[in-house]
């Protein structure tokens, strides 16, 4: 059997000094490769393909929003940055690009539906399904149709749940809300489109939604026993512990006997 011989020392060196120059040659020859396969014009951007929802914006609002600040080609663009500018877009949600080899992206979108106005009348802000404030330009025909929701930025979701707990319960009685805020003491209101203020009181949504129905439940037999309609509201205060405060059009409450002079 024979025994192996150690290289001298001067070989192993030479040896690993070749292995080194190798693996660094070839690092050089991957890096360039990738180089010249990244900056290759076959891989610039030359399509972006839109789908989901885009009913409120068309080819002209994306090209002047989005395309003047993509920088980058197929491999080096960066996608967050991509969505981030496509959900800039007004009425634009959330946006999810992918990169479609070897020179295309496509972006799905998903857009803002919107449930109500927030704030003033002339804030220009809207307020969607999700609860969540965006700003857009609606056409007088829709802005109409809304109604308008007010309350701390913060708490646009809960005034967003709470309507629409509320809303069904006031159209059961052909009323409808067209304004519901949370002031910032905390304190719920309604104005129906028929300019009744209601003044729901401060608590939780339950103790509150508990309060519109024994109030909506009490309220028809009320306006029946004076041969009236809901839309006879004219105000209600449900902020009292055992009842609650209701005024109606062309109804007193005060006896007119009341106020003659014996």
């Amino acid at each position: 059997m024979k025994k192996a011989m150690p290289l001298p020392t001067d070989v192993r060196l030479m040896n690993m000094a070749t292995a080194l120059l190798v693996l660094v040659f070839v690092l050089l020859a991957v890096g360039s490769g990738a180089w010249w396969v990244i900056r290759h014009p076959g891989f610039a951007l030359q399509t972006i393909t839109v789908q989901g929802e885009v009913s409120r914006n068309n080819a002209f609002a994306f090209r002047t929003h989005v395309l003047p600040k993509l920088e980058g080609n197929f491999f080096t663009i960066d996608l967050a940055q991509v969505q981030q500018t496509f959900e800039s877009v007004p009425w634009v949600r959330i946006a999810v690009v992918h990169r479609d080899f070897p020179n295309r992206l496509r972006a799905v979108l998903w857009e803002h539906k919107p449930m109500a106005t927030w704030g003033s009348e002339d804030a220009g802000t809207l307020i969607n399904e999700q609860g969540q404030v965006f700003e857009a330009v609606l056409d007088d025909a829709d802005a109409e149709r809304l109604p308008r929701m007010k309350g701390p930025a913060d708490e646009s979701q809960n005034v967003a749940a709470m309507y629409l707990v509320l809303s069904p319960r006031f159209q059961a009685l052909d009323m409808q809300i067209d304004l519901l805020e949370l002031t910032p003491r905390g304190s719920w209101r309604i104005q129906t489109q028929h300019g009744a203020q209601i003044e729901l009181g401060r608590g939780e949504s339950a103790d509150i939604v508990k309060k519109v129905d024994v109030f909506l439940t009490t309220l028809k037999q009320v306006t029946t026993r004076y041969e009236r309609g809901t839309s006879a509201l004219a105000g209600a205060d449900l902020r009292h512990k055992d009842g609650y405060a209701l005024r109606l059009h062309g109804v007193s409450t005060v006896d007119a006997d009341s106020n003659k002079k014996p």
